[in-house]
C-alpha cells in the first residue's frame, strides 16, 4: 500500500501517513485555523496585560510589604560584617547623665529613589546591639573642655572594634549633644565642641567633619524620634498604601500642586519623668488666629525632605514638635506637692488650723491610694498626707497646673497645637503613657479611655494595705515597685488630663496605642538622626545605576515577573508553527485528493509502495 511519509528534523524522527487514513482526519478549513489564531492570540494577550503589568505591580507591592516585613524578623540576626555591600554609621548621643554611642548598619541602596536607606542597628556575634554607655553626661567637662576627646574615645574605639577597618573612612561620625549641653553657656558649649573637632580625625579614620558634631534643639531630638518610630513602623513605605491608612497632604511650599495622598504616619506622645512631648505630621496647611500665634508656630512646625532627590515630593513632610519641661509624672507631682504645702500652710496660719502637722490631723489626698499615708515637703514645713483615693476629685484638683486656656488650638501651657484629624490619626504613647497603663493597671495597648478611667478609680479607692499584699504576690508588672504602687493614682489622672484636656483629644478617640518597644526594639531618635542625615547618600548609587548602560538596565530589570515576554514569545512561534504544519497538512490532503484517481490508486495497488514520496518539514 502506498504511504506518504513526512521528515523532521532530526532526521531520525519520522512518521509515514496513509493516503487512504488521511481522508478520515477531519481537517479543519482556513477560516476556522485563522479564528482558532487570533483566539489563542488574543488570550495570550489578555494573559500579558494581566501579568506584566497590572500584576507585575502588585507583584512588587507584594515583595516589598513582605521584605519590609521580614526585615522586622530578621532584624535581630548578628550582623554579617563579611559583605562588603554593607555600609555603617555611628551616632553619639551625649545626653545630660552620660552619652551613649549606636553603630547602624545598611545594605547597598537598590537604586530606586522612592526608597530610603534600609538602616538597622548592628547586632554583635551574641545578636545584641552594638551600643555602649559611658557616664557622667558630657557637660560635666564644662570646665575642662580639653578632655573632651579622651572622654568620647573609649565610645569611639568601642565603635571600631565592630566596624571592617578597610569600612572606617566611608563610615560617618555624628556627635550630637542633647538636654545637658544646652544648659551650659554658649563660650563652654564651643570650647568642647571645638575639642571634638580638632582631635577625633587625628585618633580616628571616620568619616567626620566639623559639622557633623553640635548640639541640638528639643525640637530636632522630637522629630529625630518622630523619623525613627516611623521608619520602624513602616510609614514611609508609600508604595504599600493600599494595605495601609492613607492621607491626603498639602506639600509644604507646594501650594498650587494637587494634593498627595499617601500612607498615614503615626503620631508620638512621650511623658517622661521632667518633660512632655508631641509630635505629628500636619498634613494639611494650617490658618492661624493672630500674626503672634503665627511666629510661635514657626519654632513649633518643622518641614524638611527626607527623600534623596530634592526635588521629589512623596517624602516631604511638615511635623509639629513642641516639648513642655514640668510636664513630665515625676515633676508634675512636685509641682502638686509644692502648691497643697504652700496652700495648706498658708491657710493654717490665716486660719489658726494645724491640719498636716501631724499623723493625727493629716491633710487628705484624693491622688493617693486609699488609707495611704505619706510627708511632704521640706524637713522644717513636713507635711502629713493621707490618702482618699478620689480619682475624679484628683482630676479637678490636677486641671489648674495644664496651664490650659480658651484660645483656639492652643495646648498645655497655653502652646500652639495644630488642629489634628482625630478620626484619621494614630498615634503612639512611650514612657509614663505605657507605664501608667500596663505597670499596674495591666491595660497596655490599644488605649480605651472608659476603661482605663474605670481601672483607675477602682485602684485609687482600693486600700493600700491590699494593694502592697498584692505587689507582694507578684500580680503587677515586673518594672512596677512601690514607689509606682504610691504614685500609680496620681500619675493615671495626669496622664488622663494631660491627654484628654492638655492636647484635646476626645474621650472616645480610639487610634492612641501604648508601647514600650515598637516591633519588640527599643527606638532611639538616634536612628531617625542618622536617617535624615544619610538621606543624599543614595544619589550616589542611583547615579552609578544610570550610568551601568542598556545591558545593565535589561540585566536588572529582567526579573521572573519579565520572563512572561519570553513565555509569549515562545508560545507565539508555536502556536505559528501549529498553524504552518495544519496549513501545509490539509494542502497535502487537497493535494491527494484531486490526484488520487481510479488509475492512480491502481497504480499504487500494484506494487509501487515501495517508492514513498518524502516531504521534508
Amino acid at each position: 500500500m502506498g504511504r506518504i511519509s513526512l521528515s523532521c528534523f532530526p532526521a531520525s524522527w519520522h512518521f509515514s501517513l496513509s493516503p487512504l487514513v488521511l481522508p478520515s482526519v477531519p481537517l479543519p478549513s482556513f477560516r476556522q485555523l485563522l479564528f482558532f489564531g487570533l483566539l489563542v492570540g488574543l488570550l495570550g494577550l489578555i494573559y500579558l496585560l494581566l501579568v506584566t503589568g497590572k500584576g507585575q505591580d502588585s507583584w512588587n507591592r507584594k515583595d516589598n510589604y513582605f521584605h519590609r516585613h521580614l526585615a522586622r524578623v530578621t532584624d535581630v540576626e548578628a550582623t554579617d560584617t563579611s559583605n562588603h555591600n554593607l555600609n555603617y554609621g555611628l551616632v553619639v548621643d551625649c545626653g545630660s547623665s552620660g552619652s551613649r554611642v549606636f553603630v547602624y548598619c545598611w545594605p547597598r541602596h537598590n537604586g530606586n529613589p522612592h526608597d530610603l536607606l534600609d538602616i538597622r542597628q548592628m547586632r554583635d556575634q551574641h545578636r545584641k546591639p552594638v551600643v555602649m554607655k559611658i557616664k557622667p553626661g558630657i557637660s560635666a567637662l564644662a570646665k575642662t573642655p580639653e578632655k573632651a576627646s579622651d572622654y568620647i574615645h573609649p565610645l569611639l574605639s568601642f565603635a571600631a572594634r565592630h566596624i571592617p577597618k578597610h569600612k572606617h573612612q566611608e563610615t560617618p561620625l555624628y556627635i550630637l549633644c542633647t538636654a545637658g549641653m544646652r544648659v551650659l553657656p554658649d563660650s563652654q558649649q564651643e570650647a568642647l565642641l571645638e575639642d571634638l573637632r580638632t582631635d577625633i580625625p587625628v585618633r580616628f579614620n571616620f568619616l567626620f567633619s566639623d559639622s557633623h558634631v553640635e548640639v541640638i534643639s528639643g525640637k530636632q531630638e522630637g522629630v529625630y524620634a518622630w523619623i525613627g518610630i516611623n521608619f520602624v513602623l513602616g510609614k514611609f513605605n508609600h508604595v504599600d498604601s493600599e494595605r495601609d491608612a492613607v492621607v491626603e497632604v498639602q506639600v509644604p511650599g507646594g501650594d498650587q500642586q494637587e494634593a498627595l495622598v499617601r500612607t498615614r504616619t503615626a503620631g508620638v506622645l512621650d511623658m517622661g519623668g521632667v518633660s512632655t512631648q508631641i509630635a505629628y505630621e500636619v498634613p494639611k496647611t494650617v490658618s492661624f488666629a493672630s500674626p503672634q500665634q503665627e511666629e510661635v508656630a514657626k519654632n513649633l512646625l518643622a518641614e524638611f525632605n527626607l527623600g534623596c532627590d530634592a526635588h521629589r515630593t512623596e517624602h516631604v513632610y511638615r511635623v509639629y514638635v513642641s516639648t513642655f519641661l514640668g510636664f513630665g509624672g515625676n515633676a508634675a507631682r512636685q509641682r502638686y506637692e509644692e502648691s497643697i504645702v504652700m496652700n495648706t500652710l498658708t491657710k493654717n496660719k490665716l486660719l489658726g488650723q494645724h491640719v498636716g502637722e501631724t499623723g493625727e490631723s493629716p491633710l487628705l489626698d484624693p491622688c493617693l491610694p486609699s488609707d495611704l499615708q505619706d510627708e511632704v515637703g521640706p524637713a522644717t514645713q513636713k507635711l502629713h498626707l493621707l490618702g482618699t483615693g478620689d480619682f475624679d476629685h484628683c482630676r479637678q484638683l490636677l486641671q489648674p497646673f495644664l496651664n490650659h486656656t480658651n484660645e483656639t488650638h492652643s495646648s498645655l501651657n497655653g502652646i500652639y497645637q495644630p488642629p489634628i484629624d482625630y478620626p484619621n490619626s494614630q498615634f503612639y504613647g512611650f514612657s509614663e503613657f505605657y507605664y501608667c497603663t500596663e505597670d499596674v493597671l495591666r491595660m497596655g495597648g490599644d488605649f480605651n479611655s472608659s476603661k482605663y478611667a474605670s481601672a483607675a478609680k477602682s485602684y485609687c479607692a482600693t486600700q493600700w494595705r491590699t494593694l502592697k499584699e498584692r505587689f507582694d504576690s507578684g500580680l503587677y508588672g515586673s518594672h512596677a515597685d512601690v514607689h509606682r504602687l504610691k504614685y500609680q493614682c496620681f500619675k493615671s489622672a495626669w496622664m488622663y488630663e494631660v491627654f484628654h484636656t492638655g492636647f484635646s483629644f476626645p474621650m472616645d478617640y480610639k487610634n492612641l496605642r501604648t508601647a514600650l518597644l515598637v516591633y519588640d526594639k527599643e527606638v532611639q531618635w538616634t536612628l531617625g538622626a542618622i536617617l535624615y542625615r544619610t538621606r543624599f547618600l543614595p544619589l550616589r548609587d542611583i547615579q552609578q545605576e544610570s550610568l551601568k548602560g542598556v545591558h545593565s538596565h535589561w540585566r536588572h530589570s529582567f526579573s521572573f515577573v519579565n520572563n512572561h515576554y519570553l513565555f509569549l514569545a515562545c508560545f507565539l512561534v508555536v502556536l505559528l508553527s501549529i498553524l504552518l504544519y495544519l496549513l501545509r497538512l490539509r494542502r497535502i490532503h487537497s493535494c491527494t485528493t484531486q490526484r488520487c484517481t481510479p488509475s492512480t490508486v491502481k497504480w499504487l495497488e500494484e506494487g509501487l509502495s515501495s517508492h514513498p514520496l518524502p516531504i521534508t518539514l
